[in-house]
């Protein structure tokens, strides 16, 4: 019988994001003051685990994230785009109710289509391709453990494909285990 491989999938750390915007892929968004307590908090969680590879996202907060658990591991931080948060119309906008983008009726067009969401990247998508970095990741620790630094969306979408679950995101469900 093979031996286990394990792939650690985790979003990154809280983000310093004083003027509240969504961030998605502009440069620039590093971790706060909590985001890197959280980041050391997952290398101490995984310390004694048999980690062979750590891949991250390119965006900084998940290279940030990734850093310390590599570091733990004298391992590098190794880059997978496939992994990258989804593409976002709203970039660089707040979407809060009141005082954001919403309240332009210009951009409602964007929320037409539950199945792609606002910020354009279908979700069936976002499946594949983090689907495609798992199974990357997955075939290069094999027999061992390997941490995967995405982003919250394109974690969540992985967690609902793998479970078989509609693809809208819920960011209030649990966690998951996926056997191959």
């Amino acid at each position: 019988m093979a031996e286990e491989t394990r792939v650690h999938v985790v979003r990154h750390g809280e983000v310093h994001n004083p003027s509240g915007v969504l961030y998605g892929r502009l440069p620039g968004f590093h971790l706060s003051d909590a985001g890197r307590a959280q980041a050391v908090a997952v290398a101490d969680f995984l310390a004694g685990r048999d980690v062979v590879a750590v891949i991250a996202s390119p965006l900084q907060r998940a290279q940030e994230t990734a850093a310390p658990i590599a570091s733990r591991h004298e391992l590098p931080v190794d880059t997978d785009h496939d992994l990258i948060e989804s593409a976002n119309f709203f970039e660089g906008r707040r979407v809060g109710l009141g005082d954001g983008a919403w309240r332009d009726l210009r951009v409602w067009w964007q929320l037409r289509n539950p199945f792609t969401p606002s910020w354009g990247e279908p979700y069936t998508q976002i499946a594949q391709r983090m689907s495609t970095a798992v199974d990357k990741a997955r075939v290069r620790a094999a027999g061992h453990e390997v941490v995967c630094v995405s982003h919250q969306l394109p974690v969540w979408t992985l967690r609902l494909h793998v479970t078989g679950r509609r693809l809208w995101h819920d960011p209030g469900a649990g966690s998951a285990r996926w056997r191959r």
